[in-house]
């Protein structure tokens, strides 16, 4: 009672932090959000070397990546509806120790089906994981914390995102292949003995998955791979793109089944379709943006590969810098407003980059990276936090996976975006271009699906509806779910 009488004292950007609030478990979960978003990334660069070394050809040794991304994307819906219904403890140290279990048996590959093998299974371990990020965060401190809570994951992910092909290339350089692999392995350690000593005890028990997830995962895995074919094909021949179409009777298929109608129950009783379609936008236009500049650097403007990560690392060197206080103003201010500020920002920032030449020096580019990155780094924590609290009770971990859905798919479709929008130049620097304006209208997109979701709010809240709102108290509901972590 004291504490809670104190921080209704204080003013409401600098709480004091109660015995209720287990920050370590915010530690941890941007440790796994850090190390899950670095493995998406990093293995890229090493593809011909394990091309070389394991004697395959590249298109085979492309399964290291796409073997990951695949499962992760198409389980993690899936696996939000299983951890809704398991002991969440359990299942954190479950998926931390099977993560860092297959990244080791894939660093020790001995042939090319191993590592496939190794990567599958990581990557259903993955989904896992990304579902937990979240939820780790939302319910490790009180609501009127939660932004700052949920800036630690939210800016963590993208940061190994970004530093990957730095973190890639050293090791590659110096080490070899399989240490790409290894070198997750302690921070995997990390998170999981700090859940082993501080996520609470209790809960329910882990059980397999019931049968109707398989097909749920097998259609979105189908729909998610048909597009991105689709779109990576698309540079060679514009038809490819008809590729694309089955997914959406694949996803209106799923929304009838067992496994959609409780995601697309929640999005509707929480309102925050809007929110998670903003994520997705703002992810593919970071991602369509990050891709395109990293190959007009290195093939148009002819920079070393050194020259390009430094010059890349404005990014997130912005994003850190700005998350540490995104959630700050995200508690004091509302999460709202700090969001659609961020995305604002992030847009400019984008836009600014739209008339790339190569007479622009590193200096001119990072500037407005930076610009971009400083906006991520204001929106990724408050929309997180939009999104968790705005979840109806009990299905928390539901309302996660989709947002982590929404962020992957970004993600991983934005590359592809981009590089089909260069079929539009009539040069290659103005296609370019093509690709930097698309990312920029991603990103101004995401700002007014930002402001449709205040429009949809406060209908919602005049109707007496019960979802989101900046600022939640704390309620039994919260508490209970809390205890489940």
């Amino acid at each position: 009672m004291a504490t809670q009488q104190s921080a209704a004292t204080g003013a409401p950007g600098d709480r004091p932090v109660g015995p209720e609030d287990r920050w370590s478990l915010v530690v941890a979960a941007g440790l796994i959000s850090f190390v899950a978003m670095l493995d998406m990334n990093v293995v890229n660069l090493a593809l011909t070397d394990i091309a070389d070394a394991l004697d395959v050809s590249p298109t085979t040794a492309q399964w290291a990546v796409l073997g990951y991304q695949l499962p992760l994307v198409a389980l993690l819906l899936p696996a939000g509806r299983w951890l809704d219904q398991v002991g969440l403890r359990a299942a954190l140290l479950l998926s931390v120790g099977c993560f860092a279990l297959c990244s080791a048996l894939a660093a020790v590959a001995p042939w090319a089906s191993w590592l496939i093998a190794a990567r599958l299974a990581q990557g259903a371990f993955g989904a896992v994981l990304f579902v937990l990020m979240p939820v780790l965060a939302a319910t490790a401190v009180r609501p009127e914390l939660r932004g700052r809570a949920m800036s630690v994951p939210a800016t963590l992910g993208p940061l190994g995102a970004v530093t990957g092909p730095v973190i890639g290339g050293l090791l590659l350089d110096h080490v070899g292949w399989r240490a790409i692999f290894l070198v997750k392995l302690p921070i995997c350690l990390a998170a999981w003995l700090i859940a082993q000593r501080d996520a609470p005890r209790g809960g329910g028990r882990l059980r397999l998955p019931d049968r109707s997830s398989l097909g749920d995962a097998a259609l979105i895995g189908s729909a998610v791979a048909a597009v991105l074919l689709g779109l990576t094909l698309a540079p060679d021949a514009p038809l490819w793109l008809l590729l694309a179409l089955p997914s959406v009777p694949l996803v209106l298929f799923w929304l009838r089944r067992p496994g959609g109608r409780p995601v697309a129950g929640v999005l509707r009783a929480s309102g925050t379709a809007a929110v998670n379609g903003s994520v997705l936008a703002l992810a593919a236009g970071f991602g369509a943006n990050h891709f395109l500049l990293a190959q007009f650097l290195r093939r148009d403007d002819g920079a070393s590969a050194t020259s390009t990560a430094i010059t890349m690392l404005a990014f997130p060197l912005g994003m850190v810098v700005a998350g540490r206080f995104g959630g700050r103003l995200a508690d004091r201010w509302g999460a709202r407003p700090t969001a659609l500020t961020g995305a604002a920002v992030t847009a400019l920032g984008l836009l600014l980059l739209v008339p790339v030449d190569t007479d622009w020096s590193s200096p001119d580019i990072s500037w407005r990276l930076a610009l971009a990155g400083v906006g991520m780094g204001l929106n990724g924590g408050p929309v997180q936090a939009l999104v968790m609290t705005a979840a109806p009770p009990g299905q928390l971990a539901t309302a996660g996976s989709a947002v982590q859905l929404s962020r992957s798919l970004g993600f991983a479709l934005g590359p592809a975006l981009g590089t089909a929008a260069t079929l539009y130049g009539t040069t290659e620097i103005a296609g370019v271009r093509a690709g930097l304006t698309l990312a920029g209208t991603a990103a101004a997109l995401a700002v007014a699906l930002l402001a449709l979701y205040h429009r949809t709010s406060t209908t919602r809240s005049a109707a007496g509806a019960t979802g989101a709102t900046d600022g939640a108290s704390t309620t039994g509901t919260d508490r209970s779910i809390r205890s489940r972590v």
